[in-house]
Formats: C-alpha cells, structure tokens, sequence
C-alpha cells in the first residue's frame, strides 16, 4: 500500500523541493521512503544514493538521469516512469525494469548479477 509518509524529507520531494532534500541528505537528515507514493514525482537532480527506495510507487515518475546504483529498489514500482539516462542498481535485471515500465510490476532484485558471455565454454 502507497503511503504518504508525514517527515520532511518526503514532502520536500513531493512538492519539488529538491534542493532542500538534497541539503538536508548532506546535513545527515534521516530518509524514510520505503513503501513511499511518489507517483508523478518529478526527481530529476535529487540524491538518492544510499536511499531505500523499496517498495515504493513511482508510477509516471521522472527519474531521467538519476544515479540509483547505490539506492534500494527491490519491490518498487516504476510503471510509466521517466527512465532516460537513469543507472540502475547491478541487482536488477534489465528485463525487471522494463516489465516494471510497461505493465508495472515490482522490480526482483538478484543476489549475483552475472553475465554470460556467448560462445565461452564453462
């Protein structure tokens, strides 16, 4: 269930206050966003890195250019979302994030990303 979470954090993003969320981030201000509604959310320029994103509804968000390789997305949802020039972790298969783009489903993360090289015997 999206919930519209009551800190400070979470409203400086949903009313595109991301300077003051990144400042705040710096300053060492906790980040609560699992399970958070940033449906429609426009994230472009914020610092997510080591934010836990898990869970989190981000359908119709736009997160062109966002570095997330070192955020928390298992279980989120990006249905719709703005994903241009956007790093995704190495534990989520591509294939994940774009069943999550075009139907919405919950990006399953991976222990081990490992990728097979073709014609290399084993």
């Amino acid at each position: 269930m999206p919930e519209m979470k009551q800190s400070k954090m979470f409203h400086f993003l949903r009313d595109g206050k991301i300077e003051d969320f990144n400042r705040e981030l710096q300053r060492g201000t906790a980040v609560d966003l699992e399970n958070a509604d940033l449906r429609g959310v426009d994230l472009r320029g914020c610092n997510l890195k080591g934010v836990s994103l898990k869970g989190a509804y981000m359908s119709y968000t736009d997160l062109r250019g966002l570095d997330l390789r070192f955020s928390n997305l298992e279980g989120a949802s990006i249905k719709s979302a703005k994903i241009s020039g956007a790093y995704f972790p190495e534990n989520i298969m591509p294939e994940e994030i774009l069943m999550s783009v075009t139907q919405g489903t919950r990006m399953r993360t991976v222990k081990h990303h490992v990728y097979e090289e073709k014609g290399k015997e084993q």
